[in-house]
């Protein structure tokens, strides 16, 4: 049984993503900005965004808010933070290609304690509350089992903001392709830290992601068993504020993310933000 704020989470998921379906036949006529370069947001994402606050916001008003397209808004209770991303993946949406989400984390003093990733096209609901495991569509899930890179298959991206490290990328990739079995870049983070937590990849990774991208997905790979951690092993930081640079991040389960972690210095990338 989900507890009460995931209950209240889940339903505002749900609106976010009914928004997005909603619009999926109107694609070509949507007004599209680009917000720095090569990062795009449309009416659509600050559309799912009011959505969704408007649901948490009825039953927690004096919470604070950190949403990709509204920014940070104040509240009451300083203590507690709505993280929300109406739209994770919306190049992938905007172009029709068929994966993308809505993320949300409640945050508490830098940390995420409950968790809500909705995929509205295929109608999968990744839920976790700190201390109680995470679920799929109400069933318990677990990161993979493997224990080294070998047979691995490893999801990245390639953030906007990170292009003039992708030479050290590109390295990196090079050799986990010399030890792993093949590696995904699918455009959402969300949904690559989710697909993480339910064994649908065994581990992932990424610079200058942002607190929405990722705070719910941090949490659902912790409570399936895994690791999160940055390029050089440590924590990611705090998941409540908006940063300029955004955040490493390595997550799989723990000896996957060890070795993962151990290439991405190996082979020159961490160094490259030095």
């Amino acid at each position: 049984m989900l507890n009460p704020v995931v209950t209240i989470m889940v339903k505002a998921a749900r609106q976010g993503g009914n928004v997005l379906l909603r619009n999926l036949n109107k694609l070509d006529a949507l007004n599209v900005v680009e917000k720095e370069r090569m990062d795009y947001a449309s009416e659509v994402d600050a559309d799912a965004e009011k959505a969704v606050i408007r649901e948490l916001k009825r039953a927690y008003p004096d919470y604070c808010v950190l949403g990709e397209e509204s920014g940070g808004q104040a509240g009451k209770n300083g203590r507690y933070t709505w993280v929300i991303d109406p739209l994770d993946g919306t190049s992938n949406y905007l172009r029709g290609f068929p994966h993308y989400c809505v993320s949300l984390a409640l945050v508490d003093n830098g940390e995420p304690t409950d968790a809500v990733i909705f995929d509205p096209l295929r109608n999968e609901l990744f839920t976790a509350s700190r201390g109680s495991g995470a679920q799929l569509n109400e069933r318990r899930i677990r990161v993979t089992d493997r224990k080294d890179l070998a047979g691995a298959i490893i999801a990245t991206g390639f953030a906007p903001r990170e292009r003039a490290r992708t030479g050290a990328h590109l390295e990196c990739v090079r050799e986990l392709l010399l030890q792993s079995e093949d590696v995904r870049r699918t455009g959402s983070a969300a949904l690559d830290l989710a697909y993480v937590a339910c064994g649908r990849s065994d581990a992932y990774f990424e610079a200058g992601v942002m607190a929405w991208d990722i705070a719910a997905g941090v949490l659902l790979v912790r409570e399936a068993g895994g690791r999160v951690c940055d390029y050089r092993g440590a924590a990611i930081g705090r998941l409540d504020f908006q940063g300029a640079k955004g955040h490493q991040v390595v997550a799989g389960n723990i000896k996957v993310t060890d070795a993962l972690q151990k290439t991405i210095v190996s082979s020159g990338y961490a160094a490259s933000f030095n």
